[in-house]
């Protein structure tokens, strides 16, 4: 029997959004987002968000729902991740996840462990530490506390970063420790497809992207943003890319450089989304590198329904 939900995940600049739109139109589905970035408004040259002619000709869920000053937890976007999903399906058509976000992920398909509350006199010294050293400083700590959670969190996400420091010192052992002797029974069946390219293609997509959001605009973005009073540290604006743009807003770096920074940093941050990833024995990895959107698509919905790891020869071993 085929499983409801699909999941569509990968790195950064992989080519999910374009896989997802041709899924959703030959399956009648629509699509859910899980890109912990593009639930925010007012951030989409940098993030990557279907544009609004992609958005029109399928729908699409969970984008632009909150301020870029406004925290969203993984647990926040699981329960908000059901509502959409409950109801594509009272409409009778099929959600498609799609997102490289991997604790969003997990967290809607399996649960999640969500930890002791907040302690703000310990996040006010863990932000101060931020303040004094650098916003690198939290996510070094965190390394050397909790190697796992660190190598899950991107160094510039301060807000996510603290909040995993907050749970190891607050339990006195590593956040990820915790919350894989949780268990997570699962909450949703679903069919995962990762998707791959070889890596110097990847890197070689990543840094024309980076290109081509700044001919679009992403300065002006990120300009607009902060005269709007939203700051670097806001949860927002952690995304990727957005404080070295504004390095150079600021004048502190000039164009070229902020360009070379954040095709860097994304080429590292597909790595990182590839580790994390890889780990899930429950990926059907799909090599997208010139195979035409026809048999992707046929590919996944094989694999939906069958739920065999060899469905055609597009799909890969985990890169």
């Amino acid at each position: 029997m085929a499983r409801e939900l699909i999941c569509i995940c990968g790195p950064t600049g992989v080519g999910k959004t374009d896989l997802a739109l041709a899924l959703a139109l030959a399956a009648d589905g629509e699509i859910v987002n899980a890109d912990s970035r593009q639930l925010y408004r007012g951030m989409d040259i940098g993030t990557a968000k279907p544009t609004p002619e992609e958005r029109a000709r399928v729908p699409h869920h969970l984008i632009d729902v909150l301020d870029p000053a406004e925290p969203c937890s993984a647990g926040r976007f699981a329960r908000m991740a059901d509502a959409a999903i409950a109801a594509i399906r009272a409409r009778g058509r099929r959600p498609i996840v799609v997102g490289g976000t991997g604790l969003y992920l997990r967290a809607l398909v399996d649960g999640i462990w969500e930890g002791p509350r907040a302690d703000p006199a310990l996040r006010a010294a863990l932000a101060a530490v931020a303040d004094r050293n650098g916003r690198g400083e939290p996510h070094r700590m965190l390394a050397r506390l909790d190697p796992a959670s660190a190598a899950a969190i991107h160094p510039n996400d301060v807000h996510k970063t603290i909040r995993a420091l907050e749970i190891t010192l607050l339990c006195g052992e590593p956040a990820s420790s915790l919350r894989a002797r949780h268990g997570f029974p699962g909450r949703h069946g679903a069919a995962w497809f990762g998707l791959t390219r070889p890596r110097a293609e990847l890197y070689d997509r990543i840094d024309r992207r980076v290109e081509a959001m700044i001919a679009a605009g992403w300065v002006d973005e990120v300009r607009r943003l902060l005269a709007a009073g939203i700051p670097l540290d806001a949860p927002g604006m952690n995304a990727l890319g957005y404080a070295e743009i504004a390095r150079h807003v600021h004048g502190e770096w000039p164009l070229a450089a902020a360009i070379q920074a954040v095709q860097m940093a994304s080429r590292r941050y597909a790595k990182r989304q590839f580790t994390w990833f890889r780990k899930d024995a429950r990926l059907l990895w799909l090599d997208v590198s010139g195979a035409s959107p026809p048999d992707l698509v046929a590919s996944v919905l094989n694999g939906a329904k069958q739920g065999e790891s060899r469905v055609d020869v597009t799909i890969s071993e985990a890169p």
